[in-house]
């Protein structure tokens, strides 16, 4: 049993080296290394050699066989300590090959890191010297690129003299060339400058002279034109004074006799107030733009009240942006005009039909013109109704002449024989704020230096603070 475990662990080593080691070599790269396979044959040998001593050869079994093998054995144990000797030494000799053989694979592998190593060297010695291969090339070409310039440098300086010569005359020839020519430009200029300047001042006095002729024609014809005109309108002005004052007598003819205890101011004037209206506050048309500007302010109301609507402006700008809207005035004549436009409009007294409504059922105001006309006591009375009649929240709108701007007192406002007393913004304002009105804001319209241009030359200041806006609007919400 021990000769057989001594030869499955040779087997083993063997089949080790011979893995590791497959040709014979150590592997290395460029060096030779030497072939220790016969060295591990003859080691294999000397060692099965070693394991056999002491040991007899088998026989096929039988008795005569048993007992030659029985003397065999007993004879091999008796010779055990002569052979002894040799057993241990055989066993030193194969440990001094295995040392051996140890030492000669570790050389190997040394040699290996030794290959290696070269190996790097040589390629660092190769990058190296392709480096420099390449500095060389460059300095090389620098070289021949110094070269080539200091090949052009020689030359030149060897033919300066000769272009420096050339060179000086061309450059003298063209400053001479270009002096004279600046010369003979100059002289050009010089005259076409003096020919188109004598030139303009004829063209200019001929010009200024027929101007002046043609001026005179023109304003002689645009005089004798305005006098003709002047003539015309006088005519037609009289002609229509005749007819309207044969219309008053007519009417006043046909009109029923008022009754004498009726006191003389609460009679009604007799004129044509819608001819007034045109004349003096203008056409339906401008007051429809005049007013377009109040539209946008009542955005979320409800039914919008007209008080004072007269022909119906407001009612049709307020209808055309969406709005519900209804108007009152006590002209008969202003209410049918409405009616027939296709609005809700209704005669009635203001106080009386304010009166009327339920409390907090009119959802905004406007009142254009109207304050004016009323009796100053009876102001406040109106500010109250409508802050009492007027939803929460609800928008009124107030627009009067403002008495803060004196052109007022010298144009439109005592052209109104039906007008009482201006208002002056700071009083309205206060009687709306009595009555309970927030958001209270006025804004002064129509400036007095778009009707009168005279007011221009006054002072900035002076203006503004006596010639502003020839009325003014006041906004509050109930």
């Amino acid at each position: 049993m021990r000769d057989e475990e001594l030869t499955a662990v040779i087997r083993e080593v063997r089949e080790k080296i011979r893995a590791r080691y497959p040709e014979g070599t150590l592997g290395l790269e460029g060096v030779g290394a030497a072939d220790l396979t016969p060295l591990l044959h003859a080691r294999d040998a000397a060692e099965a050699k070693v394991a056999a001593i002491g040991t007899v050869n088998p026989r096929p079994p039988g008795l005569k066989n048993s007992i030659v093998q029985f003397f065999k054995r007993t004879i091999a144990r008796a010779l055990d300590w002569h052979v002894r000797e040799q057993v241990e030494f055989n066993r030193g000799v194969m440990m001094c090959v295995q040392a051996a053989m140890d030492a000669l694979a570790e050389t190997g592998r040394s040699m290996v890191a030794m290959a290696s190593h070269h190996q790097a060297l040589r390629e660092e010695m190769l990058s190296q010297v392709r480096a420099l291969r390449e500095e060389m090339m460059a300095l090389r070409s620098e070289m021949d690129g110094l070269l080539r310039e200091a090949l052009e440098l020689k030359d030149i300086r060897n033919h300066w003299a000769q272009w420096r010569v050339g060179f000086e005359d061309r450059r003298d020839a063209s400053e001479i060339h270009i002096l004279r020519t600046i010369s003979e430009l100059q002289g050009a200029f010089q005259h076409r400058v003096t020919q188109l300047d004598q030139s303009f001042r004829e063209l200019a006095r001929q010009q200024h002279a027929s101007f002046a002729e043609a001026l005179e024609r023109n304003t002689l014809d645009v005089q004798k034109r305005l006098w003709r005109d002047l003539e015309e309108i006088r005519g037609q002005y009289e002609k229509l004074i005749h007819q309207e004052l044969k219309l008053i007598r007519q009417k006043s003819a046909l009109a029923p006799a008022e009754p004498a205890a009726q006191p003389l101011q609460a009679k009604r004037i007799a004129i044509d107030w819608f001819r007034f209206a045109d004349v003096f506050r203008g056409s339906e048309e401008r007051i429809r733009e005049h007013q377009k500007m109040y539209v946008a302010k009542f955005a979320g109301s409800a039914e919008i009240l007209d008080l004072g609507c007269g022909r119906g402006e407001f009612l049709e700008i307020a209808r055309e942006a969406g709005f519900a809207v209804r108007g009152i005035d006590q002209s008969e004549e202003s209410v049918a005009i409405c009616r027939g436009k296709g609005f809700q409009a209704e005669r009635a007294d203001l106080f009386e039909y304010l009166d009327a409504q339920p409390d907090r059922s009119i959802g905004g105001v406007y009142c254009s013109q109207v304050v004016e006309h009323l009796p100053p006591e009876r102001l406040p009375d109106l500010v109250n109704l409508l802050a009492k009649k007027m939803s929460r929240g609800a928008l009124a709108v107030i627009e009067t002449p403002n008495p803060e701007c004196l052109a007022i007192f010298a144009t439109h406002f005592f052209i109104d024989p039906t007008h009482t007393r201006p208002i002056p913004p700071a009083l309205l304002r206060f009687y709306m704020e009595e009555a309970g009105f927030v958001n209270i804001e006025i804004e002064r319209l129509s400036p007095a230096i778009e009707s009168l241009r005279s007011i221009g030359e006054l002072p900035p200041a002076f203006r503004e603070a006596f010639f502003g806006g020839l009325d003014y609007a006041i906004f509050g919400r109930a």
